[in-house]
């Protein structure tokens, strides 16, 4: 090695120490000597902050931490505004107040901020100022995102304000410290009952939060325990409030409906009670004096078996106002949640239909809420499925305030293993127009209360953060929840935009690596959707348990309405108004029209709105069993695609967070083969339609489980039958199995590829030997959501580079743990290439 090279490898090799992924898109990394030249040139030295808010505080430590992190520079306090270049901060008042020549003309919404370069007597400054200080706050982290994306802070002149007043996420952190539907560990909020000593986590969060201009984030869960407005918890919920408050972040709780009798000891909870009235006004009158600026609360009720106004005859309409009402002398929002629907609908009446529940429950009452609840909507009318038209109730309620819950924790989307950006699909629903009043009504523009000019609404994401290093499960779903804050503030902003900032603000500057991240994370969504449900059939995974893995009948013949009414002649929902279920009906006619005729239904809803036969040709010249054919395989070949674009970036990616990384993608490529399999097994055994490129139900190389020489291991029925190959697995009830064949193909080099179960109910161990070598052994001790031997559990492992000669025995024991049976689905053989 020439002398020359050791210092600047030793800088690289310093630049990719581990990263735990904790400091998400704010990592503030130090830019390389080029990168930071301009910058140090330019920035002044000193930072001057007018107001006495703490968010003013706030925001001259944030730019300071920002500019020691990038640029290697501390910028000097100072009091007063200096006779030198410096950084000015402060809201539009402070400034006319403090330093009239750097303050500008005008107003700003709430919210809002301005960077400017102002010259001013010879001095050249940097001004961030805003109408309220929070907007201060978010002009800093707009300020230091520019520095972190290599673009000019020179010459400033940038007006923001927020499209939406409301922007908030949703926490469904039980008391208990689990999380409903949340993949990134427990909560950061709550422990055994009680709010943790130490909300350092809670803290982290709020920046992160502040630092997308997220305003608001409730912290209980929508399927609220009613001790969460007991008096002697309030006191706790306030010291979350005070980890929110320095970074402007309003605390929100959910609330149980019942609580008037649950908690207060009323003998009702109806709305329309005044006792129950007088109850909600009492008990939020105590909870404002421990949280001055709550924000307000989330209510669920008559929804999946939570209570409701049903139980005495009231409306939705009766059950936010009375809560409403409790808040509205305080400045309180009360969010409504619009996903209410029978659960125990007969499915054996085709006209029944989930999908028409929101619009059924609310449309009749538009006019009917106070001006201070919101009717939060979900951006489709079942269930934060893979792809699902935009809900027909944004369009129709022309006098009630409304906001769009978007899900960044990836409930039906691989939860946190599979990688799946959403702000694609997000895109989709926002810009989408629901004609509610002529051309020109997108859905973001509804939530946000632009068409209609009603007093508040906006955004909602559901995003779930835990206690895990990297807030989500998995680093690249955090680019989840920076889209949706990017998004809240500026819809109009592209997939391609937010892609690469986050990768470039998350993993670094270099372009092949933003170039490489930014091309998986926009092609994810169609990936996904590929080899779980496409055409509109949604997510056919286990809707009754955990939705994850596959089971493409779950959703069939129960009361849950995520019905796909695939038979052995086709597949599809009939919902148009001529002769189905009237669910296109609730769109306005110019939207309808499209929807109704099959002819001009855009392929990918084509089986949310219609049943067709299998062999219907779609638009791309494909019957329609074809194309479940071939997307699947497509998907599946897409998502192995992932795992050798990664390893391009190896060495350009600290080491912890690229084998992390792998990690996942190695899983989901392996995952994503269960769903194919499973989904391609189903529809060719239902339909008896082959596939015409001769894939489905043949699998070169695959050795099922049960037809090995078996030693303990006894064969079993997989539930369902389609998420094992053939149907069946073996596992073992005793103390050690194993299952044994013998090579007999041409020798060479292969890779062994073993499917088996790690089921979450105990850790079993694994021996793979070849030829009497062991190659490989591991234990069965991943975090996956199922106690079944199912498509959730299935598991693959892959043991490269193998010389095999005829003859040779193939074997792998195992070992049970706990409840865990060591189950096992087959081994493959895959010749390697010369």
């Amino acid at each position: 090695m020439k002398p020359g090279l050791v210092l600047p490898m030793l800088v690289l090799a310093a630049g990719l120490r581990a990263e735990s992924g904790r400091e998400a898109w704010l990592r503030y990394a130090a830019l390389d000597e080029a990168a930071a030249r301009p910058y140090r040139a330019g920035i002044p030295a000193g930072v001057a902050a007018f107001g006495d808010s703490p968010l003013i505080g706030t925001a001259r430590q944030e730019l300071i931490r920002g500019v020691r992190g990038m640029l290697a520079r501390t910028l000097r306090v100072e009091s007063r505004l200096p006779g030198e270049n410096a950084i000015v901060l402060g809201t539009l008042d402070s400034l006319r107040r403090e330093a009239p020549a750097l303050a500008s003309e005008g107003s700003m919404a709430e919210d809002g901020y301005r960077l400017r370069t102002v010259a001013a007597g010879g001095v050249r400054y940097t001004v961030i100022s805003a109408a309220n200080p929070r907007g201060v706050l978010y002009g800093v982290f707009a300020f230091l995102r520019r520095i972190a994306l290599g673009e000019s802070v020179d010459a400033l002149d940038e007006t923001q304000s927020p499209y939406a007043p409301v922007r908030w996420v949703n926490q469904w952190d039980n008391l208990d410290g689990s999380i409903e539907r949340g993949y990134g560990g427990r909560s950061i909020f709550f422990d055994q009952g009680a709010v943790y000593a130490n909300l350092t986590r809670a803290a982290e969060y709020a920046r992160l939060l502040a630092s997308l201009g997220i305003n608001g984030c409730s912290v209980t869960n929508v399927n609220a325990n009613p001790q969460a407005l007991a008096p002697s918890f309030i006191p706790q919920l306030a010291r979350i409030a005070a980890a929110f408050r320095p970074w402007g972040v309003g605390m929100v709780i959910s609330v149980d409906f019942g609580s008037p009798k649950t908690v207060g000891g009323l003998d009702s909870f109806d709305p329309l009670a005044p006792a129950v009235a007088a109850w909600w006004k009492a008990r939020f009158d105590e909870v404002y004096q421990a949280i001055p600026d709550l924000a307000g609360v989330v209510l669920k009720a008559d929804s999946e078996g939570r209570v409701g106004p049903s139980a005495y005859g009231r409306t939705h309409a009766d059950a936010a106002n009375v809560v409403a009402r409790a808040l509205r002398p305080h400045g309180g929002l009360l969010f409504y949640r619009g996903f209410v629907y029978d659960h125990h609908m007969d499915w054996r009446n085709p006209k029944n239909d989930r999908a028409r529940a929101a619009y059924d429950n609310f449309h009749a009452l538009d006019g009917r809420f106070d001006d201070n609840v919101v009717v939060q909507i979900k951006n489709g009318p079942i269930d934060f499925q893979v792809r699902e038209p935009a809900s027909p109730l944004f369009g129709a309620l022309e006098k009630t305030n409304q906001a769009i819950e978007l899900q960044v924790t990836q409930e039906y989307m691989g939860q946190a293993r599979h990688l799946t950006f959403l702000v694609p699909m997000w895109k989709e629903a926002l810009d989408f127009d629901l004609h509610a009043r002529g051309a020109g009504t997108p859905v973001k523009a509804l939530a946000a209360g632009r068409v209609f000019h009603r007093p508040t609404g906006g955004f909602v994401g559901v995003a779930n953060v835990g206690l895990d290093d990297n807030w989500l499960g998995n680093h690249l779903s955090q680019a989840n929840l920076y889209g949706f804050g990017r998004l809240a503030w500026d819809p109009d902003l592209s997939s391609s935009r937010i892609a690469r900032e986050w990768t470039r603000l998350t993993f670094g500057a270099d372009p092949k690596v933003v170039d490489t991240l930014a091309a998986m994370l926009l092609s994810s969504w169609r990936t996904y959707e590929n080899y779980t449900g496409p055409l509109g059939l949604q997510t056919l995974t286990e809707i009754t348990g955990t939705h994850y893995g596959p089971a493409v009948e779950a959703s069939e013949r129960n009361g849950w309405g995520q019905w796909h009414r695939s038979d052995e002649h086709g597949t599809g929902m009939d919902r148009t108004a001529a002769t189905g279920t009237g669910f296109i009906g609730q769109y306005s006619p110019e939207v309808a029209r499209v929807y109704e005729s099959v002819a001009t239904c855009p392929d990918d809803l084509l089986l949310f709105m219609h049943h067709v036969p299998y062999t219907h040709v779609l638009k791309s010249g494909k019957t329609v069993i074809q194309f479940l054919y071939d997307s699947h395989y497509e998907g599946a070949a897409a998502a192995a695609a992932y795992v050798p674009q990664w390893r391009s970036l190896a060495g350009l990616v600290d080491e912890r967070r690229y084998g992390e990384v792998l990690e996942q993608l190695e899983y989901q490529a392996g995952s994503a083969e269960v769903w194919r399999d499973s989904v391609v097994s189903w529809f060719l055994r239902t339909s008896g339609i082959p596939d015409a490129h001769g894939r489905a139900g043949k699998y070169p190389g695959r050795v099922e489980a049960e037809s090995m020489k078996l030693e303990g291991y006894v064969p079993t029925a997989a539930t369902p039958w389609e998420t094992a190959s053939g149907g069946l697995a073996v596992e073992c009830p005793t103390a050690r199995c194993a299952a044994s064949f013998r090579y007999q193909g041409a020798p060479g080099w292969y890779t062994l590829r073993v499917r088996y179960f790690d089921r979450n109910d105990g850790v079993s161990h694994f021996r793979l030997l070849a030829g009497g070598q062991l190659i490989d052994e591991w234990d069965a001790a991943d975090r996956l959501p199922s106690k079944k031997t199912d498509g959730a559990s299935s598991t693959l492992r892959v043991a490269e580079g193998i010389a095999l000669r005829p003859g040779d025995e193939i074997r792998i024991e195992g070992v049970p743990g706990g409840a865990e049976p060591a189950g096992l689905d087959y081994i493959e053989l895959i010749p390697n290439p010369n």
